[in-house]
């Protein structure tokens, strides 16, 4: 007996010892990113299938490079012959940006014209992360047992898989996609997705409420100067403390008046902070601040920073003028 409870003990000191692990704030981690961990699991099993937190990546039947993100859900394609092709991403459904939107599509949205501009920015932010995480990159693709290989214009339908995780699965969960009526194997593990994001305000289901849209969801503070947080990537690919010129925060100003930034401040919950020097920002004129160093330009701005900022596992950033005072927060 005494053996047994011996053997047993050391098979639980085993078994936490193997435990997955909590990455540190700012370090590439995705334990709490709801974005990214559910696109890991690799095992097709009923509980992967059945919760939203949880969803098969397929194996993928071909390697090709990405050439071109034409929005969020469709990217062009080269094999390693040399021939060319059109992907659709399966399941998911972004926001347009070379056409107009129509928001009853988008449970919630307000068919008014706000609602559809609202939309349109989030098809310019679903786009935006497809180019980050895309882009002149190798990825594999998978195909679906229940779809045709090709759909109605003839592209190719596939799942995009990305250093291990499903790519289609980012974007619906993020906020960025609605899922799109088909049936696809993995829809009801998707269903769940939008429901997770849509319930909590993510990316284009901001619009459903008034609000603007900004990448990886959370919630915005209104400014009365009329400075807007527009985008925000906290988890740069890979490790965010070798990656971080990708680690960035975008403001912009959406009054009608230039807004004069000099001396205003962008800090964590950590209070790092940043200070913006002789930046005057036009009516509709953007800023983005790199953690990393470069040489700052009007469009650009580097806080030279050696190490990661933004907690990928929530954070908040706030925004003071001047004089100290707070103008704007988003948390996320």
């Amino acid at each position: 007996m005494r053996l047994r409870a011996a053997v047993c003990c050391l098979l639980l000191v085993v078994a936490g010892c193997s435990g997955p692990s909590t990455p540190a704030p700012g370090t590439g981690g995705t334990a709490a990113d709801p974005a990214t961990t559910a696109e890991r699991a690799t095992t097709p099993t009923s509980s992967a299938m059945g919760t939203a937190a949880n969803v098969s990546v397929p194996d993928a039947a071909v390697e090709v490079s990405v050439t071109a993100v034409v929005d969020g859900d469709t990217i062009r394609i080269e094999y390693a012959n040399g021939t060319t092709d059109t992907v659709r991403l399966v399941g998911v459904d972004t926001p347009e940006v070379h056409a107009e939107n129509d928001p009853p599509e988008f449970e919630g949205v307000p068919d008014t014209t706000a609602g559809a501009t609202c939309l349109r920015e989030a098809g310019v932010d679903a786009s935006n992360l497809a180019k980050d995480r895309l882009l002149g990159r190798t990825v594999g693709l998978a195909f679906d047992p229940n779809l045709d290989r090709r759909g109605y214009y003839d592209r190719l339908l596939a799942y995009v898989v990305v250093e291990d995780r499903l790519f289609n699965y980012r974007l619906v969960r993020g906020g960025h996609a609605r899922v799109y009526e088909s049936d696809f194997t993995r829809k009801a593990a998707f269903d769940r997705a939008e429901a997770s994001a849509r319930g909590a305000g993510r990316g284009l289901w901001q619009c459903a409420d008034g609000r603007t849209p900004v990448a990886d969801g959370g919630t915005v503070t209104a400014s009365e100067s009329g400075l807007a947080i527009t985008a925000l990537t906290c988890d740069a690919p890979g490790n965010d403390n070798e990656n971080l010129n990708a680690e960035s925060v975008t403001v912009t100003n959406r009054g009608d008046e230039p807004l004069d930034l000099d001396g205003w401040t962008v800090s964590d919950e950590a209070d790092h902070r940043y200070t913006f020097a002789d930046l005057t920002l036009a009516p509709g004129a953007s800023i983005t601040l790199h953690t990393g160093s470069g040489t700052d330009t009007e469009t650009d701005r580097y806080w030279g920073r050696d190490g990661a900022v933004w907690n990928n596992g929530g954070d908040t950033v706030t925004v003071r003028d001047a004089s100290g005072t707070v103008v704007l927060e988003r948390s996320y």
